[in-house]
């Protein structure tokens, strides 16, 4: 078993409050939920209003299928979120064979 995670450095520059925070990083966790069958979640900086660290993992049976989700992921939101800048994606695939 693989787990591909990622965690993504993101910034917002257009964000004037943590309301409108919430709002986008909603809204981009719950498409890339659905549109990619990834575990999603804002992991960090919550308490900043335009930037926000986002969890990313998948679970595949080999390595190279479980990076190319994470690496689809990552060309996702730099094409589709353009209020969304990406400053890092540091990425990793475990393996979890016996």
């Amino acid at each position: 078993m693989q787990v591909a995670v990622c965690r993504l450095a993101l910034h917002i520059p257009e964000i004037r409050s943590l309301k409108g925070k919430r709002q986008v990083v909603k809204s981009l966790c719950g498409r890339l939920r659905s549109r990619f069958e990834v575990s999603v979640a804002e992991v960090g900086d919550q308490d900043k209003w335009q930037s926000a660290l986002i969890g990313i993992a998948v679970v595949s049976g080999d390595a190279r299928t479980a990076d190319a989700v994470i690496e689809r992921v990552v060309e996702f939101v730099e094409a589709n979120f353009f209020d969304v800048q990406v400053l890092a994606a540091d990425r990793e695939v475990i393996d979890l064979t016996d």
